[in-house]
């Protein structure tokens, strides 16, 4: 069996290049960038040492590598996705994996006709990787904390000035980008909602478009979440907050759990807060606490961390932190959001997917908006021909 993993770059953006740098800073073991591609060929004179491609399909075709990151814009990562899967190369897709469910359904299906065991497909997930969420998602699973009754997650430390939404032409756009927040900044939060607490059954949201920066995709989003065991969750987000919040908290049986400033702490109810509220005699009482702190020693390896585990899992075999078949999770519930606010009512999950891709492609099509994006419309037929990031 190989010791090293010949990897591909597609995209040589923010993301692209920030791989590109940790790899070559030899941060991570067990891989070597053979090949790298993108459109404008400035992005690639300042990599000599890497064979240079215009087109994706090229790269995939040439027998230079062995797995493939795609770090395109959004709608290509289907496009893209599906053909090195098709021709055999293992895959990890940046986030979100996706615009839509559609398309993360047509990635899927190429993926499942694959031989399961010779090819891994995964995505760019990095937050899986950061202790505090590891050890929720740990102290939920085990029962710990008894059943989850309501989430609140306040995520608005996401911001963003004009320049970088004018940095790029596809950005913030319906057809460049299929979305804003929820699309570009959101996907680590939403896998980590559906990672750590599971699906919602029906969403309720109200997004804004446009509201603080000159786009027409959605920038403010205020969601209310309901779980099947009769949980709910409040999701709040933007990019024109400053200097923001990220504020998790969490209402258990066991008590109170808030994730924020770097910490992790517990206000734990000695004696379940339903197990108390039908023994107790006094009108007024409560169940005594314990404040715990629970010790949370940085952020994990992130984006180094996840592309690693791809390598690992190629090299010997085992299970992904990430794998691509999850993608679809935060992707759908990014949709459901924005379904939801366009047509003014909740909706239920799963969502109809062909109904929130005829959706987008409205929104595409009745779309007024300066900036050209130059990269294809919704669906996986055409090749991407834009890569930066």
């Amino acid at each position: 069996m190989t010791k090293q993993v010949r990897l591909g770059i597609v995209g040589i953006g923010n993301m692209g290049n920030g791989h590109l740098h940790h790899i070559r800073d030899g941060k991570q073991s067990r891989m070597a960038v053979t090949a790298i591609c993108d459109s404008n060929p400035e992005k690639l004179t300042k990599y000599p040492e890497y064979k240079h491609f215009a087109d994706s399909k090229a790269l995939i075709r040439s027998g230079e590598i062995d797995a493939l990151l795609v770090a395109t814009p959004h709608y290509d990562h289907t496009t893209i996705g599906i053909d090195a899967l098709e021709q055999g190369l293992h895959v990890m897709v940046e986030k979100p994996m996706s615009v839509h469910k559609a398309d993360c359904e047509r990635l899927i299906a190429a993926y499942e006709k694959r031989p399961r065991k010779e090819q891994i497909f995964a995505c760019m997930f990095n937050q899986r990787s950061d202790p505090k969420y590891i050890k929720l998602r740990e102290l939920i699973r085990s029962g710990e904390l008894g059943e989850v009754r309501r989430v609140n997650w306040i995520i608005t430390d996401w911001f963003r000035p004009e320049s970088y939404y004018s940095s790029g032409g596809w950005r913030a756009t319906w057809k460049g980008e299929g979305g804003g927040v929820l699309a570009n900044q959101c996907p680590h939060n939403l896998d980590l909602m559906q990672w750590i607490f599971g699906m919602p059954n029906k969403v309720r949201a109200h997004c804004q478009f446009g509201k603080w920066h000159n786009i027409e995709t959605e920038d403010a989003v205020t969601a209310y979440l309901e779980y099947p065991n009769g949980a709910t969750g409040v999701f709040i987000t933007t990019t024109g907050e400053a200097p923001g919040t990220n504020r998790l908290e969490v209402a258990t049986e066991r008590g109170r759990v808030v994730l924020e400033h770097g910490k992790f702490t517990w206000t734990r109810n000695v004696v379940p807060m339903s197990e108390f509220s039908r023994t107790t005699t006094e009108n007024f009482g409560r169940p005594e606490t314990w404040n715990v702190e629970i010790p949370i020693n940085g952020s994990g390896g992130q984006h180094v961390e996840i592309l690693q585990d791809f390598i690992n899992v190629i090299l010997d075999g085992g299970e992904l932190r990430a794998p691509g078949i999850e993608g679809i999770h935060s992707v759908e519930l990014g949709n459901a959001m924005i379904l939801s606010s366009q047509l003014d009512k909740s909706v239920s999950i799963p969502i109809d997917s062909k109904v929130y891709e005829a959706e987008l492609k409205r929104l595409i099509a009745n779309s007024k908006f300066e900036k050209k994006a130059a990269v294809p419309p919704v669906g996986a037929d055409d090749f991407a021909k834009s890569y930066g990031r």
